[in-house]
């Protein structure tokens, strides 16, 4: 059986936080790495060092200081074509096909601000017409034998957040949100993790720099997914969560599926 490990991260920072993907190369041995929010203009791409971690094949498109995504690969890769999401061209989605036809989509969706009404806020409106753009995109491009990962800034479930109630006028945790994001994740995809862990238990990837106790309190969210289409079965999965207490970490943590191919 032919197996792929794929793991995603929102690195906060590519360049400043390059020595940590070491430690996750060693935690996680993935095949093939996505990362979000890697900050940094293609021009300044640390190939070098990505080329250590043992990633002989990369895919990138950055911007200085702001988004950013990146895939590394073990195995020979194309770049997929893919839409320019919302015509704002701001490095928010990489697709590419693995040696062997498996499809991986690495999406950084926006944060959407704080405030959860797109008519005072554009930053929510944006949001949602990606979300909704995405769902169109893969109801007219229906996918087989994919992965789709990456920072998605929705937790969608009742128990993807610490507290159901007191988050959902919370951006990333609205009803308008996840009901478009499961709309998306409808269009062909399951959810990965949620194969492993039951609905009815608490799951997150993500918990705030603002909460210095994190462990204490684990008011988390799970805003990082792994979604796999039906012809792929996904084996086992790992929740980097240690990674939240690396020196100079991420709010977020590596998250890593493998699949049966």
């Amino acid at each position: 059986m032919n197996t792929i490990r794929i793991a995603t991260w929102n690195i906060n920072s590519l360049r400043l936080r390059l020595p940590l993907l070491h430690k996750l190369v060693e935690a996680l041995r993935p095949d093939v790495l996505c990362l979000q929010e890697t900050k940094v203009d293609d021009s300044q791409f640390p190939h070098e060092g990505v080329a250590e971690l043992g990633f002989g094949h990369e895919l990138h498109w950055g911007m200085k200081g702001y988004n950013g995504v990146a895939i590394l690969s073990r195995l020979p890769m194309t770049r997929l074509e893919a839409p320019d999401w919302c015509g704002k061209a701001d490095c928010r989605h990489l697709g590419a096909e693995l040696e062997g036809g498996v499809r991986v989509h690495n999406f950084y969706v926006p944060a959407g601000g704080d405030v959860p009404d797109p008519a005072a806020n554009e930053k929510f409106a944006h949001k949602l017409a990606f979300i909704a753009q995405a769902r169109d995109w893969f109801a007219a491009n229906a996918p087989t034998r994919a992965v789709l990962v990456g920072d998605l800034n929705i937790a969608p479930l009742e128990h993807d957040v610490w507290s159901h109630k007191q988050l959902l006028d919370v951006v990333s945790h609205t009803p308008i949100e996840t009901a478009g994001l499961l709309d998306w994740q409808a269009q062909g995809f399951r959810d990965a993790l949620r194969h492993f862990v039951p609905p009815s238990e608490k799951l997150y990837t993500w918990w705030s720099y603002r909460n210095k106790d994190w462990r204490a309190s684990n008011r988390g969210r799970r805003l990082d997914h792994v979604w796999t289409t039906p012809d792929l079965t996904p084996l086992s999965h790992q929740i980097l969560t240690d990674a939240r207490d690396w020196e100079k970490g991420s709010d977020h943590v590596p998250v890593c599926v493998e699949v049966a191919v």
